[in-house]
């Protein structure tokens, strides 16, 4: 998940294109190791605690922990909070969004409000725009120009209309913060390694947008058992991508279990058919009863076999 970047990654997601701009001095000699050492000493560091920013996460992040120091509550952080809370960021949420980006103190914020703006522009609602920001904490620290390029990138890679890819974009706001490639990537192992239509993959990506982020290999070990192990034909994997976001383990547990008690059948057309859906989402008391009509004591005695 691109919001739980680890420390050392920081910033890798924005580098490329416009790194933070922040090399600033710190107003103190930074001889000590933690942020937490200054809270006595700056009024600054003590009210941002209170607002439940974690000071021990925002110091393993590339220059956040000088930036911190050299900022004035009053003078500097006041309006960046007055306009977080204004595109609709809870009071609750101020100190999770700045311990996963403090950058954005360093922003300007008129050139914060022209970004929201750009959003509006594209007829994003006021709380669709609250929702991106806050699942994407990063999302305000790029340029309308970035921005406006990725919109246009899934609109065109996807061939999406504007409603669709507004849509995407909303329900998986990261995909305009992060890196591209990968991105390109799954789209070209979806096509020509696993085998699907254009129209195929428009219609998986657009129910399950974490494909677009997942890891190539899982996708692949994912396909392959689903498909030449299980025998699901693409259209049927089309109808419910959701299965490519289950853990392989599960479905494989589940489906061997099946085939072991003769129930194993995923053709629509079949009177005892169970569809990926049942097969995957369900609960393992639910899927035995229902679904295998054995005992959940039945499924574990089985799981040791393996």
């Amino acid at each position: 998940d691109w919001d739980d970047i680890p420390s050392s990654s920081a910033l890798e997601e924005i580098s490329e294109e416009e790194a933070v701009q922040i090399i600033a001095e710190p107003l103190l000699p930074l001889r000590s190791s933690t942020l937490q050492d200054y809270v006595d000493h700056s009024e600054t560091l003590a009210k941002l605690v209170n607002l439940g920013v974690d000071l021990s996460q925002v110091e393993k992040r590339q220059k956040a922990g000088q930036l911190l120091l050299t900022l004035d509550f009053e003078k500097d952080i006041r309006k960046i909070l007055l306009f977080l809370k204004d595109v609709g960021v809870e009071d609750n949420q101020l100190g999770p969004f700045l311990t996963k980006n403090p950058y954005i103190l360093a922003e300007d914020v008129e050139a914060l409000e022209t970004r929201v703006a750009y959003l509006k522009s594209k007829k994003f609602g006021k709380a669709e725009i609250a929702q991106m920001v806050s699942r994407a904490p990063y999302l305000l620290l790029f340029s309308v120009e970035r921005l406006d390029n990725r919109l246009g990138f899934f609109k065109n890679e996807l061939g999406f209309s504007v409603k669709k890819t507004k849509d995407l974009v909303i329900r998986l706001p990261r995909l305009l913060t992060g890196k591209l490639e990968p991105v390109k990537e799954n789209l070209q192992v979806c096509q020509i390694e696993l085998g699907f239509q254009h129209n195929e993959i428009q219609q998986i990506v657009f129910k399950t947008p974490k494909i677009l982020t997942a890891s190539k290999k899982r996708l692949k070990q994912t396909f392959d058992y689903l498909h030449n192990i299980m025998g699901i034909p693409h259209h049927m994997l089309t109808r419910f991508p959701q299965v490519f976001n289950s853990k392989l383990l599960r479905i494989k547990e589940r489906h061997m279990f099946l085939t072991f008690l003769g129930r194993a059948q995923y053709d629509p057309a079949q009177p005892s058919y169970i569809s990926l859906d049942q097969l995957v989402s369900l609960p393992d008391e639910v899927f035995c009863t229902e679904i295998a009509k054995a005992s959940i004591q039945d499924f574990e005695k089985f799981l040791k076999t393996l």
